[in-house]
């Protein structure tokens, strides 16, 4: 048997490798070329597409006695990652291109490359578990046995074809477990620091993304992110009665629930509660203003699609990757070709959803599926 194993370079992947040899696998290593630096406006930055990670990665792969390769998915990077990335925030809304690379390009473009290599199975190194039903012989994508490293809340997209190819393997291992077992097998990168930024705004100023886009694209911008009459310059800073309380520096700098570098003054501690790109203004108010209970997403995909004609399913739900989550009652609106509408009406309300994130649901330690916020 045959397993493609997705290297990044860091620890997780690595001891992925190690495992599914241990299972009594050929492996191959590959890591993903996404980009060059000169696409992101920047040179000489460590990211996950960095020569240091190629090497680490090739040296671990050299220790594990498996082949190595390098190969180059760079063509459908900026249209299916930063493109959309950048046209989501000029929305008045915040992405998660983690999710997208994921969906668009580890477990699309390479699971195919993977298949045309002759593997069986697909490796990565993400903690989460794939068991099947031995009752419906359906598969399920589970949380992770380390609840501070699970992974679930970024794979809700998953398809049962993708589960039945794919391996977890670290997802019944404690983190720390992990390292423990690349130190015993002498991995370069037993103990090298996670990756915490997304990969192609390696400085964490995502604006600058957006607006070195829009200046190579400046012509075609509004029409091409089909935003009409879209100001993406200086405008107000609103309340929730409209009245102007200062100038802000662009809609798309900000993001729901912020309260740092606003440069306002007031008597209580204000947020962001709404962006208008439209009308160029962002919506300022008080903490309370955040809670909401109710919280719509579209392209919702069920992991096991529900029996027909069901239209609630009771189960918990989280906003963003590290909220905790909340009891509820999922409502399944209509379906669309590109998955379902559902509202989730929790029983608390919950702070600060945000258009653009994902709204995932689980019942207990199951991943049911998700979709996008929309309201």
């Amino acid at each position: 048997m045959k397993a493609l194993i997705a290297m990044s370079g860091g620890v997780d992947s690595s001891v992925a490798a190690l495992l599914m040899q241990q299972k009594g696998y050929e492996t191959v290593g590959v890591t993903m070329k996404l980009y060059d630096n000169e696409d992101i406006g920047m040179c000489n930055v460590h990211t996950c597409c960095s020569l240091k990670d190629i090497e680490d990665a090739r040296a671990v792969a050299t220790t594990l006695g498996m082949p190595y390769y390098v190969m180059n998915f760079q063509d459908g990077f900026n249209e299916k990652i930063i493109e959309p990335f950048s046209r989501t925030y000029l929305h008045g809304a915040t992405p998660n291109p983690c999710i997208d690379c994921n969906r668009y390009m580890k477990f699309g473009a390479l699971l195919q490359r993977a298949k045309e290599l002759g593997c069986e199975k697909a490796v990565t190194g993400h903690y989460a578990r794939i068991e099947q039903d031995p009752e419906t012989g359906k598969y399920l994508l589970k949380k992770a046995i380390d609840p501070k490293k699970d992974q679930s809340y970024v794979l809700y997209f998953l398809s049962q074809e993708q589960l039945a190819f794919l391996d977890f393997p670290l997802g019944g291992l404690e983190k720390t477990a992990a390292r423990d077992l690349a130190e015993e097998h002498n991995l370069i990168n037993a103990r090298k620091h996670d990756s915490q930024d997304i990969c192609f705004v390696p400085d964490g100023n995502y604006s600058r993304v957006i607006d070195e886009y829009l200046e190579a694209h400046a012509d075609e911008a509004a029409a091409s992110f089909n935003i009409p009459d879209c100001h993406v310059g200086p405008g107000d800073f609103v309340d929730l009665q409209g009245n102007v309380l200062g100038q802000h520096k662009g809609f798309y700098h900000y993001t729901i629930g912020q309260r740092k570098g606003l440069g306002i003054s007031a008597k209580e501690p204000l947020y962001v509660v709404k962006i208008e790109p439209k009308e160029n203004r962002v919506v300022l108010g008080s903490n309370d203003d955040l809670f909401k209970k109710e919280v719509s997403a579209v392209q919702v995909h069920w992991i096991n699609e529900p029996e027909e004609g069901t239209k609630e399913i009771r189960c918990a739900a989280k906003i963003r990757y590290q909220a905790k989550e909340v009891m509820g009652t999922a409502e399944i609106l209509e379906k669309a070709e590109d998955g379902y509408l559902v509202i989730m009406h929790f029983d608390e309300a919950v702070r600060a959803a945000t258009k653009g994130q994902s709204l995932v649901f689980y019942d207990g330690d199951i991943c049911l599926g998700g979709g996008i916020i929309s309201e």
